[in-house]
């Protein structure tokens, strides 16, 4: 079961009816925001910073194919971690994105509480 997923929309789609790539990484953030729901995280996006993501396509998304997203959190360190966003198309390989973000408290880098580091690496049953 995928942790997000949506229809692709007509307003996400390029004249050649493929997904322009930027929506990628809105649907990264949506699926990082439900994978952090998952957790009990709430909605730690507001505390956290984006440092770098690295996209990799295999095929585009096409109008009205669902994009599913499963996302893992291969790696947490002291104030960073990396979320992976496996996507598929109509369950075809879609795009691979890894993202690593820092949390942040009064605009510094804070460390990771160890219930935070926890609930990213806990394995939890994807919402249905």
């Amino acid at each position: 079961m995928p942790t997000w997923s949506a229809p692709v929309r007509y307003a996400e789609v390029d004249g050649q009816g493929v997904v322009f790539n930027s929506h990628y990484l809105l649907y990264a953030d949506e699926a990082m925001n439900a994978f952090c729901r998952a957790r009990r995280l709430g909605s730690i996006a507001d505390d956290v910073q984006l440092v770098t993501s690295t996209l990799t396509w295999k095929s585009g998304a096409r109008w009205g194919e669902v994009v599913a997203v499963d996302v893992e959190c291969p790696r947490v360190g002291t104030t960073s971690f990396t979320l992976t966003f496996d996507m598929t198309a109509d369950g075809r390989a879609c795009c691979l994105v890894e993202t690593v973000y820092v949390l942040v408290m009064d605009g510094r880098p804070a460390r990771i509480p160890d219930n935070m580091r926890a609930a990213l690496t806990a394995s939890v049953a994807s919402p249905g």
